[in-house]
């Protein structure tokens, strides 16, 4: 069984964590690229900026917030990045999707790993 992780990019790397993919258009603010230690950068599977703005991780929109990113991950434009994501995850027992969001509940990562975990891509 495919284990998907998620962690906030200020936590630090452990090797449990297998590959890292960062799943957010914006880099995180006071990380470096070695401290990430990041697979790769899936910009892709982020919400879209409006999206992203739109929610400001305010819990009573969690759910209006999965459906719409949830149309979002069914365009062709996130098609490419998903394609790299599922052939991250065939390779490999577990990943780590990596977000800066703080609030660990009600964000892209979690709405990410729900869809992957429930959807036949």
């Amino acid at each position: 069984m495919m284990e998907i992780r998620i962690k906030r990019a200020y936590e630090s790397a452990a090797n449990s964590d297998g590959p890292r993919i960062l799943v957010d258009r914006i880099w995180p603010r006071g990380v470096s690229k070695e401290d990430a230690q990041l697979e790769t950068w899936l910009k892709g599977v982020a919400p879209s900026t409006e999206l992203r703005k739109w929610f400001g991780h305010d819990p009573e929109k969690w759910k209006e917030f999965q459906q719409r990113f949830l149309k979002e991950l069914k365009k062709k434009d996130a098609a490419e990045d998903l394609e790299e994501l599922q052939a991250i995850i065939k390779k490999h027992k577990r990943i780590t999707l990596v977000f800066a969001a703080k609030d660990t509940e009600h964000n892209n990562a979690v709405a990410l790993r729900d869809f992957l975990n429930n959807d036949d891509l």
